[in-house]
């Protein structure tokens, strides 16, 4: 499992974000808060506080291409 933070600030960032993480065959959960969704849901995503960072936990054994390909979303 890897895990880091990321920040979706956009309609537009969510849209990419989800494109990107259903291209992978794991599980993506995103952590706001008490909250935990499911990084592939739009709906789910939404529910959450964008105005804060989100944690996510990408549980396969591709996580590390994931988060390369999330790289733009990253909290510095």
């Amino acid at each position: 499992m890897k895990s880091f933070d990321i920040m979706l600030d956009s309609i537009i960032s969510v849209k990419k974000f989800v494109n990107i993480v259903g291209k992978y065959d794991f599980d993506v959960d995103l952590t706001s808060g008490r909250y935990v969704v499911d990084g592939k849901s739009i709906m789910g995503i939404f529910s959450l506080d964008l105005s804060k960072p989100i944690r996510v936990d990408a549980h396969g054994v591709d996580a590390d291409a994931l988060e390369k390909e999330l790289s733009e979303f990253i909290c510095k």
